[in-house]
């Protein structure tokens, strides 16, 4: 493997098709795709400041690197990455990518980030921006934070454990997805979902866990959220009361309490579901 260090590359595509380099403090500056195409790449303290760095490229290993704002859509189509303890930010980046691993990285803009990527795995990752991580397959997370709504739209096969999500329409018309010891609060969780569980999760929601086929919540928390459940089909064990619910289509609810059980029988069959309250 050849090592090129502290260079400053300007001008498009500086290293078009190269194939195993050891890229080491150097700063890729003005000049669209400048490692399109590349293969079997390290990248370590480099810098990237214009548009479209990684296209179409494979086994690509960063760290400690930065993308600067105007190195948007930064890699797409790319396979067999990871990066680690980098910062990010620039927006629109990691689209349809697969066997993709990110460690230590925060994303101070992520506004349409993560997009049609298979096989993800985050481990303490910060982010902000709305549409994180949509129309995903194969996502394994560990520690996110993340500040943006519509989260993980159209998102499949997702475990997410340690994390906290701001996020308003979190996990629309996604399917087999768990959430495991986490936080989210916003509107409208999980409208049009599939196979979503939540496991020993604190939820803050209004309308949350609307219209979802097989809802499964086990030891959860319920904070200041109002009317659940209209339209799902549901197995919950809430350890807290729930402010509202209204008009569940099947399944049973076992809550602390519920302030007001809203059940229309010329909407749905209220016999579908059972209700259990402690007080």
């Amino acid at each position: 493997m050849t090592t090129v260090e502290t260079q400053y590359l300007t001008g498009e595509r500086a290293f078009f098709m190269c194939r195993d380099l050891a890229i080491k403090d150097t700063i890729f500056a003005d000049g669209e795709s400048p490692l399109k195409e590349s293969r079997n790449i390290t990248l370590d303290g480099c810098m990237f400041k214009w548009k479209y760095p990684l296209w179409y490229c494979k086994d690509i290993e960063a760290k400690n690197c930065t993308w600067f704002e105007m190195a948007r859509a930064g890699v797409w189509y790319t396979d067999n990455i990871s990066v680690t303890d980098s910062a990010i930010e620039a927006p629109k980046n990691f689209r349809r990518c697969n066997n993709l691993t990110l460690k230590n990285v925060s994303f101070s803009d992520a506004k349409e980030t993560l997009w049609a990527c298979n096989q993800v795995t985050l481990d303490n990752i910060t982010a902000k921006g709305d549409y994180f991580a949509m129309n995903c397959d194969g996502m394994d997370i560990d520690g996110l934070t993340l500040y943006g709504n519509y989260s993980f739209d159209g998102a499949k096969n997702v475990n997410i454990q340690g994390s906290k999500l701001l996020s308003k329409d979190a996990f629309w018309n996604g399917d087999n997805v768990t959430v495991t010891n986490c936080f989210i609060s916003g509107e409208y969780l999980g409208w049009n979902a599939k196979n979503l569980t939540l496991i020993d999760c604190t939820i803050e929601s209004l309308q949350g866990m609307c219209y979802i086929e097989n809802l499964k919540m086990v030891n959860c928390k319920l904070l200041n959220t109002t009317l659940a459940f209209e339209y799902s089909t549901v197995d919950a064990e809430i350890t807290s009361g729930v402010d509202s619910v209204i008009n569940p289509t099947s399944g049973r609810i076992k809550a602390d309490h519920i302030g007001e059980l809203i059940l229309e029988k010329d909407k749905i069959d209220p016999s579908k579901t059972i209700i259990i309250v402690n007080n």
